[in-house]
């Protein structure tokens, strides 16, 4: 046999210690896996989803953020604010649907509250006298709707006893007024004149359907408004007589963990309400009264029909006023002139400045303030909503609102103390008795005998 060359010795030695290298390492792999748990198998063997390390030189792959944080920060907070905004859109909608439906019942409830709020505090004095509950709930409404009734009777019985008087005086006024507007530097003819009387003559011809069917629906809605005044005349009644019982189930249907701060910002909202209500009755009579005075001495006809009617449109804030200013200067233009007319105009101004500068802020203070554009985007917004009587019932509702904001934003802070004393008056024991819960301590909170400010 011949000799086996060298270098196939050699290859195959080489081959063999190769072989042997990889077993040792595919061992000490096995026993490093089963070491830390993640192979349980024969040793000598590498598990099918074994993933090798990468090597030291591999350059580092960043892991991908997760989906939320790829997101800007600002694009986040809007996203957030974005569908709870919606939500509370969709919520207002809903409730704003349900009470154009019933609109009627909650005015006539709401126009209730506004009359209690007036009336409470003379229930509760006769009360304090020594009279039952029912008695003196009885001869408050009883009080209250025969003064009412006496004066819708006297400015009645004003109207018609003045009426033909009325009549020859707006002859009168019309030709003064022609006789001005002839002599004046307008430049206006007897023959414009005519076509205008003309032209509005003919207008009340054409439109005599439209006028009638417009009385039809004037006899529907005087239907409508003295369903609502029975309404709000037996709830009425019944706040008054059951008030205190009414308020306590009221908060059985608020969640026991917001019940406390409800119980506190209930007596607080309905003292802003009677505040407002009584300010408002003041202001409005002492503006019935000098306007009226003025427009009596200036000899202008009805005039205590006119101060009644600046009476009830001084409930309606901004708007009111206009209004009521305005017919006055009419009625003193067509009857006495234009002289009369600019006196009429003047008294009125200035009672109405004199209100707006000294009345209000003096009688109803701190308690019902609102900023003046509240004001007019509530009167715009009740006006749209449900009419003269959503105008009246929203100066009120923003200012009560902005009373309980205030307090449930300082009760979840803890700092009930610090927005003023606890309610007080007749009005507020009898009505809301439930008192507001103990603010909770701090390290912050003075010590029991200084004064909290």
């Amino acid at each position: 046999m011949s000799k086996t060359p060298a270098w196939l010795d050699r290859l195959g030695a080489g081959l063999s210690r190769l072989g042997a290298r990889l077993e040792e390492r595919r061992a000490a792999a096995a026993a490093g896996d089963n070491g830390n748990g993640a192979g349980d198998g024969d040793p000598g063997t590498v598990p099918p989803d074994h993933v090798p390390p990468p090597p030291a030189y591999a350059p580092e792959v960043p892991a991908r953020p997760h989906p939320a944080e790829a997101i800007p920060w600002g694009m986040r907070v809007a996203a957030e604010a974005g569908w709870r905004l919606l939500i509370l859109a969709g919520t207002l909608w809903v409730l704003m649907r349900v009470i154009s439906a019933v609109q009627l019942v909650v005015l006539a409830f709401v126009a209730a509250l506004l009359v209690t709020a007036l009336l409470q505090p003379t229930v509760a004095r006769l009360r304090r006298v020594g009279l039952p509950r029912g008695l003196a709930t009885a001869l408050t409404a009883i009080l209250g709707f025969v003064v009412i009734g006496l004066v819708g009777w006297f400015v009645v019985w004003q109207v018609l006893d003045n009426l033909d008087n009325v009549a020859d005086r707006v002859k009168d006024g019309i030709e003064e007024l022609k006789r001005w507007l002839l002599n004046s530097p307008f430049h206006v003819t007897e023959r414009q004149i005519n076509d205008i009387a003309k032209n509005l003559q003919d207008t009340i011809g054409t439109n005599t359907q439209e006028i009638t069917s417009a009385g039809l629906e004037g006899v529907s809605v005087m239907v409508e408004i003295l369903t609502g005044m029975l309404l709000a005349l037996f709830s009425t009644l019944f706040l008054l007589y059951d008030g205190k019982r009414i308020w306590q189930w009221s908060l059985k249907l608020v969640p026991s963990a917001a019940r406390p701060g409800v119980a506190g910002a209930g007596p607080r909202a309905w003292r802003t309400l009677t505040a407002y209500v009584r300010g408002t009755v003041v202001v409005a009579l002492i503006d019935a009264i000098f306007i009226g005075l003025g427009i009596y001495f200036l000899d202008v006809p009805l005039a205590v029909p006119l101060a009644v009617f600046i009476f009830l449109f001084s409930f309606i804030p901004l708007v009111g006023a206009v209004v009521s200013g305005a017919l006055a200067v009419v009625v003193a233009l067509v009857t006495q002139g234009v002289f009369t007319a600019l006196m009429v105009l003047l008294v009125v101004l200035a009672v109405q400045q004199i209100e707006g500068h000294v009345l209000q802020p003096f009688i109803l203070g701190r308690a019902v303030r609102v900023h003046p554009l509240a004001v007019v985007l509530a009167v715009a917004t009740g006006g749209l909503t449900a009419g003269i009587g959503g105008a009246v019932v929203a100066v009120p509702l923003v200012a009560v609102t902005n009373t309980v904001v205030t307090y449930l934003r300082a009760y979840g802070r803890g700092q009930v103390s610090r927005i003023g004393p606890a309610p007080h008056g007749a009005t507020v024991v009898d009505l809301a008795p439930t008192p507001a819960p103990p603010a909770p301590k701090s390290e912050s909170s003075p010590p029991e005998g200084e004064e909290r400010s």
